[in-house]
C-alpha cells in the first residue's frame, strides 16, 4: 500500500469530510492511517495554520454484542459482525447547529473489550479535515447513502478479491481471530468476502480510486 502522487496533492487540499473505501483486507485502515499523519504533519508544520486533520473509525458504530444478542439469530448475528445490518447505520448523522465552538464527538472501537466506545472521539472546530475510514462509508443503501452523500470526498482503494481473501485469511491468523487455517479461510469466505462483493454492488461513485499495493514497509503492527 502506498500514497502516490496524486493522492500526496490531495492531501494538501483543506476537504472537511473525506471517506476511505475498499473491500476488506483493501488496505484501508494502513491507508488511512499514513494519510492522516502526512496530512496533518504538513498542516503542524505551518506555524500560520490553526488547521488540524483527524481520523475516525467506521469501526465504532458497530452494534454491541448485548444488542447482537437480541437479534432473531444471535448466532449469525455475531458470526456476520462487520456486515452492514449489525452497525448503527441511522446514528451516522448528526446534526450540527451552527456554533462556532461546539465538540462534536464520534464513538470508537474498543478491542479489549470487543465493543464499541461512545463519545471517544472530540472533533473540535480546528479539525477542518476528518477523514473517515471503513468498509460502509460510501454504501448506496438507505441511511448509508444519505451520510455517504454528505461527503466532500470518497477515496476507493481498488484490489481483486483473489489477492483480498489471501490477505484476510493471513491477517486473521496473524491477529488471533480464527485459531487454525481452516477457520481462517472460513471467516473470509462467510463474512468477509461477502461483505466486499455487498459493497461493490452498492456503492455511491468514488471521485477517486487508488490501486491497493502491497507493501510491507507500511504495514500497521499487528
Amino acid at each position: 500500500m502506498y500514497i502516490d502522487a496524486k493522492a500526496r496533492q490531495l492531501a494538501l487540499v483543506l476537504v472537511e469530510l473525506l471517506a476511505n473505501t475498499g473491500i476488506p483486507a483493501s488496505g484501508k485502515s494502513t491507508f488511512a492511517d499514513l494519510l492522516y499523519k502526512y496530512t496533518d504533519s504538513i498542516l503542524q508544520n505551518d506555524p500560520r495554520n490553526s488547521v488540524r486533520a483527524i481520523l475516525v473509525l467506521l469501526d465504532g458504530w458497530h452494534l454491541t454484542r448485548a444488542q447482537l444478542d437480541q437479534f432473531p439469530d444471535p448466532k449469525l448475528a455475531r458470526d456476520r459482525r462487520g456486515s452492514h445490518w449489525n452497525f448503527d447505520g441511522p446514528n451516522l448523522r448528526e446534526e450540527v447547529l451552527p456554533e462556532t465552538e461546539r465538540i462534536i464527538t464520534a464513538p470508537s472501537f474498543d478491542h479489549a473489550i470487543k465493543d464499541p466506545t461512545s463519545h471517544a472521539v472530540q472533533i473540535h472546530p480546528q479539525h477542518r479535515i476528518v477523514i473517515i475510514e471503513g468498509l460502509y462509508t460510501a454504501l448506496d443503501v438507505d441511511s448509508w447513502r444519505e451520510a455517504a452523500l454528505l461527503l466532500d470526498e470518497r477515496w476507493y482503494l481498488e484490489l481483486d478479491f483473489e489477492e483480498a481473501q489471501k490477505r484476510l485469511v493471513n491477517r486473521n491468523l496473524v491477529s488471533g481471530v480464527a485459531k487454525d487455517p481452516a477457520e481462517a479461510v472460513w471467516r473470509a469466505e462467510a463474512n468477509g468476502m461477502p461483505n466486499g462483493r455487498f459493497l461493490l454492488t452498492n456503492t455511491v461513485e468514488a471521485t477517486r480510486v487508488i490501486t491497493s499495493v502491497e507493501d510491507p514497509v507500511l504495514a500497521l503492527p499487528a
